[in-house]
């Protein structure tokens, strides 16, 4: 088997990963809003759970917001805490970011200068947790380092 191919074994049809918010509603907007991800599934008090399920591209893969306690737990953001979208060229990033500003979100700096120095935006969501808008796709090689 090589190192890019899917293991036999594990017969998957759909990825999802899910992570708390203690901002459902600001995170709600922001990612179905503001960076305009479709919402495939929301619901609220659900055995106490709140929630809402964002198709990524051709949506089996999935990502979940959960807001669960009084008050939520939440771990700590982290600047590696990334939801990275990688986007087909500059033109693409270009008009995600003239979205995000148009809805009042500027780039945040990047702990990692491997980001700017490829040219990607970073935002940050409700929660401090960072979105990469990438101008490229992966794994396809990168553009070179900006200067």
């Amino acid at each position: 088997m090589s190192s890019h191919s899917w293991p036999d074994h594990l017969s998957v049809g759909a990825v999802r990963f899910a992570r708390p918010t203690g901002r459902y509603d600001e995170a709600l907007t922001f990612y179905r809003d503001d960076l305009g991800l479709p919402v495939l599934a929301q619901w609220r008090d659900h055995d106490g759970y709140d929630g809402v399920v964002f198709g990524l591209p051709g949506t089996p893969v999935h990502m979940e917001l959960t807001q669960h306690g009084h008050p939520p737990h939440v771990p700590e953001a982290s600047p590696e805490n990334q939801l990275v979208l990688y986007l087909h060229g500059t033109g693409a990033r270009d008009a995600a970011v003239r979205r995000m500003e148009s809805r009042g979100h500027r780039p945040v700096p990047a702990a990692n200068p491997y980001w700017p120095g490829h040219d990607a935006v970073l935002y940050e969501d409700p929660d401090g947790w960072q979105v990469v808008l990438a101008p490229w796709i992966f794994p396809e090689d990168p553009p070179q380092a900006a200067d």
